[in-house]
């Protein structure tokens, strides 16, 4: 009987809150300078009693309106977002074909990849549609290397060595502090609760370290860092389109992807791919 009387009192309780919901009115809306409004479906259950037993109703569905208000100012915090995750190409010289001085780079198209990620954001938000912001995180480029050489560190310029080695992996690395600065446009908000987002900007990267990792059976697993030329400041241009959380990027630097190195002249980066989080 105590368990019964327990879900009968759980059910009132239930169905008076819901009630009560229902017929509460509408609070008075606050001053606010931009506004999107959201169409939103969902299900509310229902308790009824009849002469035998309890009737649930949860077919019913209400339409709630709420306004998402964007006002204009400042914000700063950590953060965890634009994961990027793409490929890696070589312009030589506006050629995607590598000049017969860069072939030692020539590189596993579907393998040399980028990723990056922002923790660091300083926002102004003009409107809910337009925000400018800086950003801070981290950027790595790999490139996959198709040739038995190695890039040998710490030389006047950047120079290999031809091996008579197979290698498994034979991998040219680059880890980066990114620091962009992102004009964000978006559309107002779906029924959905997703919206568009177009962003671009400049993109400033400072270098952090550079290394080679080579894996082979003759030589086993190797891992050798120093320099090897990455330019120390590289600068250029990025574009994302996205919807709701998800969206691709494009990345294409101006500066030489190697310095004092005089063969490398003109060679730059491109990266493309995916991005989740905005």
């Amino acid at each position: 009987m105590k368990v019964l009387y327990t879900l009968i009192i759980c059910l009132l309780t239930t169905g008076a809150f819901a009630q009560t919901s229902e017929n509460e009115p509408a609070k008075p809306a606050t001053d606010t300078v931009h506004t999107d409004t959201v169409k939103v479906k969902r299900k509310r259950i229902r308790f009824g009693f009849g002469d035998d037993a309890a009737q649930v109703n949860v077919n019913r569905r209400d339409t709630d309106y709420y306004t998402v208000s964007k006002a204009p100012g400042w914000s700063f915090g950590l953060t965890f977002t634009r994961f990027d995750i793409g490929l890696t190409t070589l312009n030589d010289n506006g050629s995607f074909k590598l000049s017969p001085a860069n072939q030692f780079l020539n590189y596993r198209s579907w393998r040399s990849s980028n990723i990056g990620f922002d923790v660091l954001q300083l926002s102004y938000r003009f409107s809910s549609s337009f925000r400018i912001y800086a950003s801070g995180g981290f950027d790595w480029t790999n490139l996959r290397l198709r040739e038995s050489v190695t890039i040998l560190r710490d030389q006047p310029a950047l120079a290999y060595q031809v091996d008579n080695v197979k290698y498994d992996k034979n991998r040219l690395s680059a880890t980066y502090v990114r620091i962009p600065l992102s004009f964000d446009f978006r559309t107002h908000d779906h029924a959905n609760g997703r919206r568009f987002h177009f962003v671009a900007g400049p993109d400033i990267g400072l270098l952090l370290s550079s290394s080679l990792k080579q894996e082979s059976d003759e030589k086993g697993d190797l891992k050798l860092g120093g320099n090897y030329h990455f330019a120390k400041v590289r600068y250029g241009a990025f574009a994302r389109v996205g919807y709701g959380a998800i969206g691709v990027f494009a990345k294409y630097y101006f500066t030489n992807m190697f310095e004092n190195s005089a063969a490398q002249e003109g060679l730059k980066q491109f990266n493309f791919g995916m991005s989740v989080g905005w």
